[in-house]
């Protein structure tokens, strides 16, 4: 069906309106759950480069009714990009400016279509460092990341998105804008709305342009890899490391994954090895050190079979490659529901176990690695979608691998966003705070044109 004519005059104003089926097909979802999550056909989709373009239409969407879906690179997986039947579609993707780099004021003002790894390169020439750096940060854009809360592997010790994020302007459901936040590196004049709006999934509002945190940059690191003989082995080893030390990065892989990466790339590994741990320390050469030696002890104190440590940025990046391989490796097995839970670090042990059991139970392969060291796991359901009984096996140790990190006290997404992926589990977590959420949304959009059903 053709959209409505007078929608497309009044998008006009809104930069490269496109209506195109072949183009519009590759703006209708995500990277989430391949066959899982519904995708809508758009009406129109719409490039903005500036601020007012996105003004145009979302205004032009408010007066028609029609939904609003924002858009980044298109890389979440949550289903949080996916399209609504006969939706404008605003994707951010020409959006690409770094506005400014106040290298004195430790600062990035920057469009919502900049990508992430571009941020980051700009800071280190400066001699600075954009510490949020999720594993899609070659791809993945700032605006993205704001949507979702992105977080990374130096979270650990420098916090996610929200950590980072110090004010962003937004342009609101009926197309007014708004900057919210504070520029100073404090500030608690009104709510956190900054705050408020990352993390939000395009619900709220469209954010056309944000000044993030920067840091001085790092001194060189020191890196440690270890072997375990059990998965509950490397949960302990964890748990012990945060209590007594603050890495820059502490991620483990189970025997799954490891495995899956040993298929693509062969890196050595012994086949008894249950899991592996990777931990970093950029305290400094000195502090680095004994940082990364007391890491060392703590790992053979719960049992490691092999440590290794290096001081050498090359040698670490080479040891801990089988990390960065990790999903890639498990999408050469097949389609891939890929988790997010978060638990308290103490339960991170019963969180692995309690994966494998679900795996065992169900039927299904499952690959389990993440940020161990604030307890944020990614395990990783692999089904062919082909197959409709695993499909729906799939999808049930999906949910399973949910409903038990809510039992240990944890959270359905720890980075990922909700989207419609976990949408249907927010009652078993928020209880009745689930209201105020909506409540805000109300606020904030009182037609539900901005990115419906998703997030909340």
């Amino acid at each position: 069906m053709s959209p409505p004519t007078a929608l497309l005059d009044d998008l006009a104003a809104a930069g490269d309106v496109v209506v195109d089926a072949d183009v519009l097909e590759a703006y209708r979802r995500d990277q989430a759950a391949p066959g899982l999550l519904p995708a809508g056909v758009p009406a129109a989709l719409v490039r903005p480069t500036s601020t007012g373009q996105v003004q145009a239409a979302v205004r032009a969407a408010a007066r028609h009714g029609v939904p609003v879906v924002p858009r980044g690179a298109g890389s979440g997986l949550s289903g949080g990009a996916n399209a609504i039947d006969g939706c404008v579609v605003v994707s951010l993707e020409r959006m690409t400016e770094i506005v400014e780099l106040d290298a004195e004021g430790l600062t990035a003002t920057v469009q919502p279509g900049v990508v992430n790894a571009v941020l980051g390169d700009a800071a280190r020439a400066a001699g600075l460092f954009y510490a949020p750096d999720p594993a899609s940060r070659e791809f993945s854009t700032i605006g993205g990341n704001i949507a979702t809360n992105a977080g990374g592997l130096c979270c650990v010790k420098y916090g996610v998105t929200r950590d980072a994020l110090l004010t962003c302007e937004v342009v609101l459901a009926d197309g007014r804008t708004v900057r919210v936040g504070h520029r100073t590196r404090k500030g608690v004049a009104g709510y956190d709305l900054a705050g408020l709006v990352c993390g939000s999934e395009g619900t709220l509002g469209i954010v056309t342009e944000a000044t993030l945190r920067l840091l001085p940059a790092p001194p060189p690191s020191s890196t440690l890899a270890a072997t375990f003989p059990s998965v509950e082995a490397a949960g302990d080893a964890v748990v012990a490391i945060v209590r007594r030390a603050r890495p820059s990065m502490l991620e483990l892989l189970d025997r799954t994954t490891l495995a899956a990466v040993q298929a693509l790339e062969p890196l050595g590994y012994e086949e008894d090895v249950e899991a592996v741990l990777f931990a970093r320390s950029d305290a400094g050469h000195e502090a680095g050190a004994r940082e990364i030696a007391l890491i060392q002890e703590l790992c053979d104190a719960a049992g490691a079979t092999l440590s290794v440590v290096t001081d050498d940025p090359d040698e670490g990046r080479m040891v801990t490659v089988a990390r960065q391989l990790a999903y890639p490796a498990l999408e050469r097995r097949g389609a891939t529901l890929l988790d997010d839970v978060a638990v308290p670090v103490p339960r991170i042990p019963r969180l692995l176990t309690g994966v494998q059991e679900i795996a065992r139970e169900h039927g299904v392969l499952i690959g389990t690695f993440g940020h161990a060291g604030d307890g944020n796991m990614h395990p990783t359901v692999v089904y062919d979608q082909r197959d409709t009984d695993q499909v729906r096996r799939a999808r049930a140790a999906f949910d399973a691998i949910v409903a038990l990190a809510l039992e240990l006290g944890g959270t359905v997404s720890g980075e990922h966003g909700i989207g419609l992926l976990k949408v249907d589990h927010l009652d078993a977590e928020l209880g009745d705070a689930r209201a105020l959420g909506r409540a805000i949304k109300d606020a904030w959009d009182p037609a539900g044109t901005m990115n419906p059903g998703k997030a909340i």
